[in-house]
């Protein structure tokens, strides 16, 4: 299957894949797949994790795959069915799932985000819940699954330990837009740590496109938001969006807007380019943000 569908950047659309685990229908943000291939046989890791399934290697590339079945506290998987092979945080990793049922054109203000009586906040791993026709797609929250599983593969705070601290840091205001409620505060106590201390933090960029309005308002912009951090995949309005309001806006165009996620790559980093982000960072170079946001607004 073809996942190099276009869209037109910053339109707050996203496709999404739905599949099929044990009968019920999940999701996947389609930028965040490489291919879809059918199951090939694994070789077990000794003492792994018990949802990886093992090792393979396609086309001489190794790939870890891992049981979604087994995410899902659904049983285990057996032999059959389909990899998708995604691409986020710079690793290749293969989901194995049961069916692809099709591709999604979706807004993000479609998206509803699942509250408390889904999962509690901080363990969930659903981003968001799709209604099609009589039916939900739940969209899974791919990033946590597998830094549950290796949390390597997550924030690097340690990062920030070895950063020479600056006071200058502390006169910089820093707006954040960060759906994940557990990231949102890694990044918050990352940056503080680091020195920089006057931060807004929002859970998606409506919310920070609305702090930009009021401060442009009140004629007060440059002293509340001098840079804004965002995510991409955010409900209501994502983060390329977000940026095209930003560039595109005379009055904040000169702000300097750092996309900061998990779906940084060659493809994705040429759209926010196109859309004038200053800098695009993988989730987990968390010491490399601060040096980034320095060279912005220090030198």
């Amino acid at each position: 299957m073809d996942s190099k569908i276009l869209l037109e950047n910053g339109t707050n659309e996203l496709e999404v894949l739905e599949f099929t685990v044990c009968g019920n229908s999940y999701g996947i943000n389609v930028a965040k797949i490489k291919e879809i291939i059918p199951y090939q046989p694994v070789t077990p890791v000794p003492n792994a994790h018990p949802s990886i399934e093992g090792l393979f290697m396609p086309r001489d590339i190794m790939i870890t795959a891992i049981d979604l079945r087994n995410c899902l506290q659904k049983g285990s998987s057996e032999p059959g069915g389909l990899f998708i092979i995604t691409n986020f945080n710079s690793l290749d990793i293969a989901f194995h799932v049961d069916t692809v049922m099709g591709i999604h054109r979706v807004s993000w203000g479609d998206i509803i985000k699942p509250n408390v009586t889904v999962n509690t906040t901080e363990e969930s791993i659903s981003t968001g819940i799709i209604k099609m026709d009589e039916k939900l797609i739940i969209i899974l929250d791919f990033e946590k699954i597998l830094s549950d599983i290796n949390p390597e593969t997550g924030l690097r705070i340690e990062d920030i330990d070895g950063i020479e601290k600056n006071s200058k840091r502390g006169e910089i205001p820093i707006l954040i837009a960060e759906d994940s409620v557990l990231l949102n505060k890694l990044i918050v106590d990352s940056l503080k740590k680091a020195g920089y201390i006057q931060l807004i933090h929002t859970a998606n960029g409506q919310e920070a496109y609305d702090v930009l309005m009021e401060c442009k308002k009140k004629g007060n912009l440059r002293e509340n938001v001098r840079c804004v951090i965002t995510d991409i995949e955010m409900p209501i309005m994502d983060g390329h969006r977000l940026t095209k309001l930003i560039k595109t806006d005379d009055d904040l165009k000169d702000i300097p807007v750092v996309i900061f996620s998990s779906l940084v790559n060659d493809e994705m980093r040429k759209k926010g380019e196109a859309l004038g982000a200053n800098a695009q960072l993988s989730k987990p170079e968390i010491g490399n943000l601060v040096h980034l946001i320095d060279g912005l607004l220090l030198d």
